[in-house]
């Protein structure tokens, strides 16, 4: 049973849905970022996603490009956000952290030793958004074998054609993305999502969890009361955007995840 297998279980067995945070790692300084990490499990954090900075964030809105931008800038690569991810197993070793980005920094490294590095830092699953079905022995697969989650986007376009072939080598869960566009940029709606969620859970037993266009604490209880939880981004990083202390910013996640639990 993975980290995340284990998170869900326990979730569900104290009836309480999924709150999972995104940061950019790296973002704005590595110091800072650590220290929002390593204060997100106390804020109730159930899962952790990790940004790999990248040069060309497609599916990204303005809000997370920035971030990017400010971490790469920094001196952030693919080598000291594995190093971030080591250095929060040292005081935790279960809350999962899933790696959010893009597949070219994996292909530049390669595919075996990334993966090797991946597993030792400890991260427990792989979001990688420019990667279709069609390439899952590219970097899916391996995955997989190496003891690593490979979590798969649905979105609004993905009709009952596309679903089965979505899902067929999806482990973890499910990210349903709620509005069609890029992150940050609308509202996520309750009512849209809720028949989406049903479809996708007809075809499989992973959980199904919603991101994009969640911004308060309010809509991360709505929307984890029509799924198995809700992923705030955009919102969380426009906080570090504004250059708060990581206290208040722990404080805003907390109300985000306390949003989460009451659904």
């Amino acid at each position: 049973m993975t980290r995340i297998d284990a998170k869900f279980a326990a979730l569900k067995a104290e009836g309480k849905k999924a709150f999972v945070a995104y940061v950019m790692a790296g973002d704005p300084d590595f110091d800072t970022s650590l220290s929002l990490v390593r204060g997100m499990p106390g804020a109730g954090v159930d899962i952790i996603e990790l940004g790999l900075p990248f040069t060309d964030p497609m599916a990204d809105g303005e809000t997370i490009q920035l971030a990017g931008q400010r971490a790469l800038e920094g001196g952030m690569t693919l080598d000291r956000t594995l190093q971030l991810v080591r250095s929060f197993r040292e005081g935790d070793d279960t809350t999962p952290i899933v790696m959010m980005g893009y597949y070219n920094p994996i292909y530049s490294r390669g595919v075996d030793t990334f993966l090797q590095q991946a597993k030792e830092a400890g991260i427990d699953g792989l979001i990688i958004v420019d990667l279709p079905p069609e390439e899952d022995d590219e970097l899916c697969i391996p995955a997989q074998k190496a003891g690593l989650d490979f979590i798969r986007l649905a979105t609004p376009t993905t009709d009952d054609k596309r679903l089965p072939k979505v899902l067929q080598n999806t482990s973890g869960f499910v990210y349903y993305v709620s509005i069609t566009g890029i992150t940050g940029a609308a509202n996520a709606s309750a009512a849209d999502v809720a028949p989406e969620v049903a479809r996708i859970k007809a075809g499989t037993d992973l959980p199904v969890i919603v991101g994009f266009g969640i911004k308060t604490p309010e809509a991360a209880r709505d929307i984890a009361a029509v799924a198995d939880g809700s992923v705030v981004g955009s919102a969380i990083v426009a906080e570090l955007a504004k250059g708060k202390p990581v206290p208040e910013v722990l404080a805003f996640i907390a109300s985000l995840a306390d949003g989460a639990h009451r659904a």
